[in-house]
């Protein structure tokens, strides 16, 4: 099986030295493996994604030195592909609609009944107010919405015999050595731990026909990606994308989840950090090396 490895970044703004170190290190990895790098732009935001953003992806990643085919997969151009497969989540009724906004899910997750709101990899867990009052029949709603019901997908996904089994599914590596809780080696997670710290995601967001959850899933399958390289932040996701792997009948790549790279303070950059941004270290006559040494290549 060849080596396949990918970077896969928003044109939402500049790439900085986070991502630097990210695409490097898969760059790198698949060279080590006389493996394959290949780029995709992950555009299904339309409100926040630009031209120009798009431009000086490529001209910052050809500056550091890495190539890839020149068939570069866009997130945007794939949209009946994740249409279809929401439709088979839809048909087998692991999908409902949901009309509730940001406010309402704190609202209702910080009832006094509730507690105070759970956090996942999504944010606060979602109390589940339209689990049982939405249609799961009929036509797929398009205009609003959809989540997956995590505890019915559990059961569907043939992972597990019972919600309190343990299934070590995906090798992962961590460049600490060890995962957020010890893990060393393997994914290791229950059903019922699934419903309890990540709740019912959204697969479909208005107006985006998809999101991050299933196009990445389905990406990485479509592209024979078998070690999807990316930030520790992304670690707890990772449960989410073998359960929907279980469920699409798509292959689980190995996991390398590296450091992040942080700023004086000890903060993970971010786009709106344009003191960090590629574009401005190489318009201070930075080489590649240097970059390379600033993120510990």
């Amino acid at each position: 099986m060849t080596f396949v490895t990918r970077f896969a970044p928003s044109p939402t703004g500049p790439l900085h030295l986070g991502h630097a170190y990210s695409a490097l290190l898969a760059s790198d990895m698949a060279a080590a493996a006389a493996g394959k790098f290949l780029l995709r732009i992950e555009d299904i935001d339309r409100s926040r994604c630009r031209t120009h953003w798009e431009d000086q992806i490529y001209d910052d990643l050809s500056w550091l030195g890495l190539t890839w085919p020149d068939s570069v997969m866009r997130q945007s151009e794939r949209l009946p592909a994740y249409e279809d497969a929401l439709r088979e989540l839809w048909s087998r009724g692991l999908l409902y609609a949901c009309t509730c906004n940001r406010r309402d899910i704190a609202a209702a997750a910080g009832a006094p009944q509730e507690g105070v709101p759970l956090h996942g990899p999504d944010g606060i867990i979602y109390p589940g107010t339209c689990r049982h009052v939405s249609e799961r029949s009929g036509p797929m709603p398009t205009e609003t919405p959809l989540r997956l019901d995590i505890a019915e997908a559990a059961a569907a996904s043939g992972l597990f015999r019972t919600a309190s089994e343990v299934i070590h599914k995906s090798n992962f590596f961590m460049e600490s050595g060890v995962g957020p809780n010890g893990e060393t080696g393997q994914i290791a997670f229950t059903a019922q731990e699934l419903t309890d710290s990540i709740g019912d995601v959204v697969l479909s967001r208005r107006d985006m026909g998809t999101s991050y959850h299933l196009s990445v899933v389905l990406d990485d399958a479509a592209q024979g990606v078998t070690q999807v390289v990316r930030g520790q932040d992304l670690f707890e996701a990772t449960r989410i994308h073998v359960l929907l792997q279980a469920l699409l009948g798509l292959p689980t790549p190995v996991y390398h989840h590296h450091k992040l790279i942080r700023d004086d303070s000890g903060k993970r950059l971010a786009k709106r950090d344009d003191a960090r941004a590629i574009a401005k270290y190489r318009a201070e006559g930075a080489t590649v090396d240097q970059i390379r040494a600033m993120v510990g290549l």
